[in-house]
């Protein structure tokens, strides 16, 4: 049996695209699979940078101590109220996605919120466009969108090498390759 199989039905991230389309911000409630709690030592302006600079929206609040914020289905951020917060961003990062539509947008809010808070954009490797922003907790947060897949670039090369290959083609599909 395949160590990897498709199972992108699971996600809501669009297939890569130029054209792709962001799914709308998922207003349910759910067991959450994976979140993050990120300290804030100004809860109203963390909120005003999460919303208006990276598209987060507030799922609910308990005024003075959290604010739930969501994006996407299983993107949740909780921003709990702290004495202080780190005085600069940490190695560690949280990475967000998106499309690649979203993301001269993105890098606007954010730099209109506040001007310093983005590295990027970036093309990866791995066949990504990546923003990096550092919040007002000093949270490193980035943004990835995947791009078009083309099976003759550097980055199927690359990917091919460490054993990942596009759906239907090798090993894949979760098939026994015995």
């Amino acid at each position: 049996m395949s160590d990897y199989y498709d199972a992108f039905e699971m996600s809501p991230v669009p297939a890569p695209g130029p054209d792709a389309v962001p799914p709308e911000p998922f207003r349910g409630i759910y067991g959450m699979p994976a979140f993050v709690t990120i300290p804030t030592s100004d809860l109203a302006a963390s909120v005003d940078f999460w919303v208006r600079g990276l598209g987060f929206f507030e799922l609910f609040g308990i005024p003075g101590r959290l604010v739930h914020l969501r994006r996407w289905a299983f993107q949740d951020v909780l921003l709990v109220t702290a004495e202080s917060v780190p005085e600069q961003a940490p190695a560690m990062s949280l990475s967000f996605a998106c499309v690649l539509g979203q993301v001269d947008s993105l890098v606007e809010a954010c730099r209109a919120v506040r001007p310093d808070s983005v590295d990027g954009p970036r093309d990866t490797p791995w066949n990504t466009r990546d923003v990096e922003v550092i919040t007002p907790e000093n949270a490193r947060i980035v943004f990835t969108a995947a791009k078009p897949f083309d099976p003759a670039s550097q980055e199927a090369r690359n990917l091919e090498a460490i054993g990942i290959t596009p759906p239907g083609v090798g090993r894949g599909e979760n098939e026994d390759h015995a």
